[in-house]
This record gives structure tokens, C-alpha cells and sequence, in this order.
């Protein structure tokens, strides 16, 4: 007679998917963690292992702040640089290649976690994926971004000051996103761009 068995802890929790992370866990390979909230992103470079996972490498969206990033932390010109940042760190920890584990979250393509994905790539860092699902250049330097700003500032005023309000405190004018994505791209690539 077959009874009831539970689901595991953080399984329930809708933290843990198991089977993705024992096909994971057994590429052998270190596994790049994603997570994106409404105001963050944090990622995470870490080694499985039995008694808990070995971080080797993180980034937090917070780094952006300091190297001068004044636009939004969760947008995708945010995420590929945050990715190109932690992309680097890895390769300076040792860590060469990395499987992308969303773990219950969905990958979308051409979304915030495929831009972080093309930055870690980008840096030298391996991480298998379709070049498909990656997002195109325009988005990922914010010239869709540069582009509403502008039209909506030019047809409702009201409406550009509200959306891009936390931006404009800072003292950043969402017209000029792409020139500000090159300056801390190049200043994060080391000058190669």
C-alpha cells in the first residue's frame, strides 16, 4: 500500500526544484545562481557540496552604485553590467566555465537573467547557452530605454517626470543611457571596448 510522501522542506517553500539541481550538480561544473527582485540583483558563483554550497564568487547590484551607475539596478542594461562585473571576479577566483541554475524561476529569453548571462559570457567566463535566447545590443546598452524617455518627454512631461522620477533625483537623465552603459562597461572591461 503506497502512503503519502511529503514533498521536501524547500520544495514546498517553492525554493528548491531537485530535479533541475541534481542535472546541475552533475555537470560537475560550478553553478552561477540569479536572483532578481523589484529593487536588486544578486548572483553567486558556488561549488555544490554535501554539508552546503561553497560560494565562490558574488556580485550584488549595490557594486553597480559604486562604480558610478546612477540608472535603474534591476534594468537589463543593469544586469549584463553587473554580469560582466561578476564575470570577471569568477575568472579571477579560478572559476572558467558555470551552469546557469534559475531553480524554480523560469528562463526567459532576452530577459534580465539572459543580459546577466551575456555579460558573465562577455567577460571570458563559459556558460551554456543559446546564443538565441541572449537579448540584442539595443537593449542591452538601454537604447530602447533612451528612445521612450525621449518620446515621452517630448509628448507628456508629466508622465516622463513620474516614471523616471528616481533616476532624476539622482541626477540622471534616462536620455542618456547608452552613453553612461559605455563609460562603466569600457571602465569594467578594463579599457577593451
Amino acid at each position: 500500500m503506497a502512503g503519502y510522501v511529503p514533498l521536501h522542506r524547500r520544495r514546498r517553500e517553492g525554493v528548491t526544484d531537485y530535479r533541475s539541481r541534481r542535472r546541475a550538480i552533475s555537470s560537475r561544473r560550478a553553478l552561477l545562481v540569479v536572483r532578481i527582485s523589484n529593487k536588486n540583483v544578486s548572483a553567486q558563483f558556488v561549488r555544490p557540496a554535501a554539508k552546503g554550497d561553497l560560494v565562490l564568487a558574488s556580485a550584488h547590484s549595490a557594486q553597480l552604485r559604486k562604480m558610478g551607475w546612477q540608472g535603474s539596478l534591476t534594468a537589463t542594461p543593469a544586469c549584463y553590467l553587473l554580469g560582466l562585473a561578476a564575470g570577471k571576479k569568477a575568472l579571477e577566483k579560478g572559476v572558467k566555465d558555470a551552469i546557469l541554475y534559475c531553480g524554480l524561476a523560469p528562463f526567459v529569453s532576452g530577459s534580465r537573467v539572459s543580459a546577466f548571462v551575456k555579460g558573465v559570457r562577455d567577460s571570458g567566463l563559459e556558460v551554456p547557452v543559446d546564443e538565441e535566447v541572449l537579448p540584442d545590443e539595443e537593449r542591452i546598452t538601454g537604447k530602447t530605454i533612451a528612445e521612450h524617455a525621449s518620446k515621452l518627454a517630448a509628448d507628456d512631461r508629466e508622465a516622463y517626470a513620474k516614471r523616471f522620477s528616481a533616476m532624476i533625483e539622482r541626477g540622471f537623465k534616462p536620455e542618456g543611457y547608452q552613453e553612461k552603459f559605455e563609460q562603466l562597461r569600457t571602465s569594467i572591461a578594463g579599457g577593451k571596448k
